[in-house]
């Protein structure tokens, strides 16, 4: 009898640990939905707020009760507004012609960068792979004076400054205000933002099997043929990466943009413009009005428009790629 409530007992603990086991799984679970749905709602509340606000009439204003979901809908007003304030058209031209073409000029001299640390051995190769990282360190703001001076006498290692000192012909031409002050830095991997994709690419590289190039160049393959037959084609997750990346700190630069150019700004500058361009449309100087407020919101809503477009329709392949790159790690 003894034995017997023994066992009854030791089943009746073990049934309840079960129980309290269940528990704590669910209690964990209900937690986790919590913080998730409390994090989502931190990340989607400012989206939300300005899509509530741009398409707010002048007549909801009037009301002291905030509306979230405004009855009457006058969206056409507050975005034609805006189009016109950020001078779409022009900017969006601009925006492609210095920004989007700097991130696909960066994205492939990045790789071709990357490729030459990840497989060759160079003299100095250490000096340079930590110099490399040291320039992520660097903010644009330290060295914006330098590179506008640099840019105004563009100059190669003070030859052409030597050769005007000894002719009194000067050469150095002023790249300001051109489309070669964004393709050049991209075209030669030299931006900031270089040494952050590099390294992307870096990881990406030496995890790819090295026998596949070794058998290239044992059939006569040189190192160029062997990156654009071999390591470009098994690349398409890293640069499905990088491309997101260069393109969203390209499309939102705005201050190299403010600082090299004079007139065909883009889509940034004309952004952060738009408070100015407001006044001289009918609008109040004061950027919190309510009426001002909803233009701007439709504006940064255009704004990052074309950007929330890429990225919904590549989000699956890029959460993969972020995985597999091992930025996460």
């Amino acid at each position: 009898m003894l034995s017997i409530k023994k066992n009854f007992a030791s089943v009746g603990a073990v049934s309840r640990k079960t129980q309290a086991r269940h528990i704590g799984k669910r209690a964990y679970s209900v937690f986790r939905i919590i913080i998730l749905l409390a994090i989502g709602f931190v990340i989607l509340y400012p989206l939300f707020y300005m899509i509530s606000t741009s398409l707010r009439s002048r007549a909801s204003f009037m009301n002291s009760v905030r509306v979230w979901l405004p009855e009457k809908l006058d969206a056409l007003t507050n975005y034609r507004v805006a189009l016109k304030a950020l001078h779409y058209k022009e900017g969006l031209i601009s925006s492609l012609k210095y920004e989007v073409l700097s991130a696909v000029l960066e994205i492939i001299s990045c790789a071709v960068a990357a490729y030459g640390f990840a497989r060759f051995k160079f003299p100095f190769k250490r000096l340079f792979t930590a110099m490399l990282f040291l320039t992520i360190l660097i903010p644009d703001t330290m060295i914006i004076i330098p590179r506008v001076v640099n840019n105004s006498q563009l100059d190669l290692f003070g030859i052409l400054a030597l050769f005007n000192k000894l002719t009194g012909i000067d050469l150095r031409p002023n790249i300001l205000n051109t489309g070669l002050t964004f393709w050049l830095p991209s075209l030669l991997a030299a931006g900031l933002r270089s040494g952050i994709l590099i390294f992307i690419y870096i990881q990406f590289f030496k995890g790819l099997p090295a026998e596949l190039e070794e058998a290239a160049w044992m059939d006569g393959a040189g190192p160029i043929r062997t990156f654009i037959r071999i390591a470009l084609p098994s690349s398409g997750v890293v640069i499905l990466t990088v491309t997101v990346f260069s393109l969203i700190w390209h499309w939102n630069d705005y201050f190299l943009s403010s600082m090299y150019l004079t007139d065909g700004y883009p889509l940034a500058v004309w952004l952060t413009m738009m408070p100015k361009q407001l006044p001289t449309m009918g609008y109040s100087l004061v950027p919190s009005h309510p009426e001002t407020m909803a233009v701007l919101m439709a504006g940064c809503l255009v704004f990052i428009l074309p950007m929330l477009i890429i990225y919904i329709f590549v989000q699956r392949w890029f959460i993969e790629s972020i995985d597999r790159v091992g930025i996460t790690g």
